[in-house]
C-alpha cells in the first residue's frame, strides 16, 4: 500500500512540474532578457527574447541553435580608442616615448 501511494504521490508532482515547464521557461528568459539585449543589441536582442518567451517555438529554436548554432549572432565588440596618455606618444618636451604613470 505504502509503494502505490508513494508512486502516485511521485507521478503526481512529476505532472504538476512538466506543466510549469511552458510558464518557468518563459519566465527565466525575461529574466535573462538584459544581458541577452545587452550582448546581441536592442532589436536583434528583442527578436532573440521574443522568440524563446513564446513556449514552442522557443523550445524549437533552442534545439536547432544547439546543432546550428546562433540564428541571432552577438554585435561585434567594441574596439577600445587611444587614450590621450598613449605609452607610444612622444613627449614634446624632450621628444622620448613617456612612460606609464605608476
Amino acid at each position: 500500500m505504502a509503494k502505490t501511494v508513494k508512486g502516485r504521490v511521485g507521478w503526481a508532482v512529476v505532472k504538476k512540474l512538466l506543466r510549469a515547464i511552458p510558464i518557468i521557461g518563459p519566465v527565466f528568459t525575461v529574466g535573462f532578457a538584459g544581458q541577452d539585449i545587452k550582448k546581441k543589441g536592442l532589436v536583434p536582442g528583442a527578436v532573440h527574447v521574443g522568440l524563446d518567451v513564446i513556449p514552442v517555438v522557443g523550445t524549437a529554436k533552442n534545439v536547432v541553435e544547439i546543432v546550428t548554432g546562433d540564428w541571432i549572432p552577438d554585435k561585434a565588440p567594441k574596439l577600445s580608442q587611444p587614450d590621450s596618455k598613449s605609452t607610444t606618444a612622444p613627449n614634446k618636451e624632450r621628444g622620448q616615448a613617456r612612460l606609464p604613470d605608476l
